[in-house]
């Protein structure tokens, strides 16, 4: 549960929709539940703001499907799982709703499953649907070429899971520098910009001197040999002369979402 659903679950309690009673079932969880291979944060959200987010690599889609039944239970209504291979999103679909029909096959009723939707590019998986976007402005992703929409897109579902509006603007890197300049309007009137690039990463800088909001840059590992799997790019993003540009990892595409979604609803 996050902030905004703790607030709504009062906001019902107080206007009589929701008796005390359950309000205060939803909010006895456990800070956390130890599952022996994982330990399940139920109040990031509450803490935070954003709930917790599974991230799937290295993760068996047994262990996911566990950590995702145990977020379900605790009330959580939305859940993002991020480095998912494709082969494991399916064994981890089939796993979480093999249990949770599982748990109502007693009941009169099929139980309500959520939404779990696979996005193959960003290599993501979501459960529930992404909220109504409640920031302050736009957040714009931009990437450099289509071998970076990998992590462009784990950058923009990012944002969208997280309540924001995302203008993407693809393949607009620095090559071909009238495709960029073709959309400076929604450069202009955006809240916070994502720019992610490979090669010689030189697209947040360029954007950085077009906009007047923060730049979050995301190096990628695309490029050839002296791009040394994204060093390259990495390190002339840290050594850009623009001001207000900011850096995360490489291929960091979940970090700059959230960070942008920060910024965004900063009132």
């Amino acid at each position: 549960m996050d902030q905004n659903e703790l607030i709504e679950l009062l906001d019902s309690v107080a206007a009589g929709r929701v008796h005390p009673e359950d309000a205060f079932k939803r909010l006895r969880v456990e800070p956390f539940s130890d599952l022996g291979f994982a330990k399940v944060d139920h109040q990031r959200g509450m803490r935070q703001g954003v709930s917790e987010v599974i991230y799937g690599a290295g993760k068996t889609p047994d262990q996911i499907a566990g950590i995702v039944a145990s977020m379900l239970d605790a009330g959580q209504e939305r859940i993002l799982i991020t480095r998912l291979a494709a082969e494991a999103a399916l064994e981890v679909e089939h796993a979480i709703f093999e249990g949770l029909a599982f748990e109502g096959a007693d009941d009169d009723d099929v139980p309500e499953l959520p939404l779990f939707t696979y996005y193959d590019i960003a290599r993501l998986a979501t459960i529930g649907e992404a909220p109504v976007a409640n920031g302050a402005g736009t957040i714009v992703v931009a990437c450099g070429g289509t071998s970076d929409l990998y992590v462009a897109e784990e950058a923009a579902i990012t944002a969208e899971m997280l309540g924001n509006e995302v203008v993407r603007l693809y393949d607009v890197g620095v090559a071909g520098l009238h495709r960029l300049l073709a959309h400076y309007e929604e450069i202009a009137e955006a809240r916070v910009i994502v720019a992610v690039a490979g090669m010689e990463g030189a697209l947040a800088s360029v954007i950085s001197g077009l906009a007047s909001c923060p730049v979050i840059a995301v190096p990628t590992s695309v490029g050839y040999g002296a791009s040394f799997g994204g060093l390259s790019a990495l390190l002339s993003m840290l050594n850009s002369c623009a001001s207000g540009v900011s850096v995360v990892n490489i291929d960091n595409g979940f970090g700059a979402g959230y960070q942008a979604s920060l910024i965004n609803h900063l009132r």
